[in-house]
Parts: C-alpha cells; structure tokens; sequence
C-alpha cells in the first residue's frame, strides 16, 4: 500500500505531509530535513505480511528524533523495529552510542528507547516491526542487543532472511504461507536479539537456540541450496548438532531431509525458468545454480515431478500446475 509519495504533494507542503505519514505509519518523532526550502522527496510504502507491518521508505536527507517524552506517549502496544539499509550511509544513536549502518547491517530500536536515525543525501529503509509481547525480548535485552548484533553467530543467517522478505513484499502479502512466514521471521529475530544481548551460553540463548534449531535449519538449507556439497554432516557441523540429533529434529516435523532438498531445488528451478530474468542462462546453467549433481539428473528429476522437461517449463513461461509447497523468500540467494 501507497502511504506517501511527495511528487504528488506540492513543495510547500511536503514537509507537514512526510511528519503525518510517518508519524501516522510509526510513532511520534521530531523530524529535520537536511533541504526543507529546496524540497524534499519521499516515497514511503507499506504492506503486511503474516502479521507484521512491513514499511519501506526512499527520500532525502533528514533525522529523527525520539525523545524520552516521545516514549511517554507510547502506544498501547510497543513496537519494536528491526531495518535494513539498501541505500545510503544511516546514522544511528542509542544510549549514547553512535553507529553507521550500511546495506549490511541490520538495525534495531525498541519504541521505550530514545534514538537517533537518518541520512544525508538520498537514503532507504526497509523495517519490520514486531509487536513488544509477540516478540517477547524485554526492553533492556534488545538496546543491549541492538548494540552489538554482528557478535551473534545468528547475524548473517538473520540478515539473509530479512533481505529475502524484501524482495517481493507484495507477493507474500497474499501467500497462504504468510502466517507462518511471519512466525518464522519473529522466531529469528527473537533469537538473534537474545543472542547477541547474553552470552552464547546463557540459559536464555539456549533455550532460545533450541526452540528455533529447526527454523535455523532449513533457513540455512535454502540459502544454499546452490551447493552441491550440502549433506547432512555440513548442516548439522553448522548448527553444532550431530547428524543423529539432526534427522531426530527433522523426523519430528515429518521432515526427509533428502526428500525435502530435491524439492525446493526442483522450485528453485521452476521459478528460474519461469522468470525472464534467467532468459540468458541454459538449462544446465539452471541447474547447477539450483545444486543439481548433472544436467542429465536434474532433467530427469524435473520431468518426473513436473510432467514436462525443463526446456518446455520455459517454454510454457511456468503455466502447468504444479504441486509444490509456497514459496519462501529466503530460498532464492540470487
């Protein structure tokens, strides 16, 4: 959904109208433009996915300020906001502390916390926010946190699936999987944000690293399911657990392993041959970047799933029905 878009808004009221729509869509800040006279720009969207509000923003240079009287007049349910940068060096200052975020980093501020944030020059951000209680992190534990979230071995991991649900917001907004994408990604973000705020062996972070063992690990199994040496023995070397441990976790989900891997690959490769933005590459091409051991083995693996060959896939631009489970956003790193 279009919340603002100032080359609609004539300048001489661009400034009122970005402070109500991002003040409407968010909470209550002060707010500084870096070029009020000579105007400003903004593009700000919004859509929601699985139960969380997830609110994109381009514009120009500017700040926010959110004071401790702003966290007075809180709402009566606390967010808290975890960004992403894809354009533009941010700014950002909690308790003092002053960062640069860049398109690597991800961002954390809770509604009871004051803070900084903004950018010069042309900027984006892309934030999702979390219900306080849905979230379960006391406001001490994510301003900890939110200082030091590259110390956590889950930072990357947390970084992809975020990128991932950015790719196409709109499209998950209407996936049937959205509910339990959305429960998945606050499972994460909850573990990220308990991880980096306590030592790795607090009962916290353990009982938090188990309770999400089985979401981390299909997380990582989709971001790689380029590689031809994803076995068993490496998934579980990740996740610290044994192979053993490994398939008793999955079998309790009702999960094959071996099973599981053909198939998202298989729709890995279907949504690449149905895309033109793949065109130039071959079918063998397709297949090795979908982790396939050979072209031959993954034709015959496509046709028996699919009732036709990858080249009449692509041909028929992805139009014959498929069972398949919903897509998730984390499954392709391309």
């Amino acid at each position: 959904m279009l919340l603002l878009d100032l080359d609609t808004v004539s300048p001489r009221e661009r400034v009122d109208a970005f402070h109500h729509a991002l003040t409407d869509s968010l909470v209550p800040n002060d707010v500084f433009h870096e070029e009020p006279e000579t105007g400003i720009h903004a593009r700000m969207e919004l859509w929601r996915v699985g139960g969380l509000d997830l609110f994109a923003t381009r514009n120009s240079g500017f700040e926010v300020r959110r004071t401790a009287q702003h966290v007075r007049h809180h709402r009566s349910s606390p967010i808290v906001s975890v960004s992403l940068q894809p354009l533009g060096v941010h700014r950002a200052e909690v308790a003092g502390r002053r960062t640069l975020l860049g398109a690597d980093d991800i961002c954390v501020f809770h509604e009871l916390s004051p803070r900084v944030y903004g950018w010069s020059g042309d900027g984006a951000s892309q934030a999702i926010m979390f219900d306080m209680d849905r979230l379960g992190v006391p406001v001490d534990d994510v301003v900890r946190a939110s200082r030091r979230l590259r110390s956590s071995p889950l930072h990357g991991l947390v970084l992809q699936h975020l990128q991932g649900l950015w790719r196409d917001p709109g499209r998950l907004e209407a996936d049937p999987g959205a509910q339990a994408l959305g429960a998945a990604t606050t499972e994460l973000v909850r573990a990220l944000l308990l991880s980096a705020a306590h030592a790795e062996e607090s009962v916290e972070v353990r009982s938090t690293m188990d309770d999400t063992l089985l979401t981390r690990v299909l997380a990582y199994a989709r971001s790689h399911l380029a590689d031809r040496d994803l076995t068993p023995e490496r998934i579980a070397a990740e996740h610290a657990v044994s192979v053993r441990r490994l398939y008793t976790l999955l079998g309790g989900a009702g999960i094959s392993l071996e099973q599981w891997l053909i198939e998202e690959r298989l729709g890995k490769a279907r949504r690449m041959l149905a895309s033109k933005r793949y065109d130039r590459l071959t079918v063998a091409a397709v297949s090795a970047r979908c982790g396939f051991s050979s072209p031959s083995h993954f034709s015959r693996r496509f046709q028996a799933a699919s009732g036709v060959s990858p080249s009449e896939w692509r041909r028929l631009g992805g139009a014959v029905p498929v069972d398949e489970p919903v897509d998730d956003p984390v499954v392709d790193p391309e």
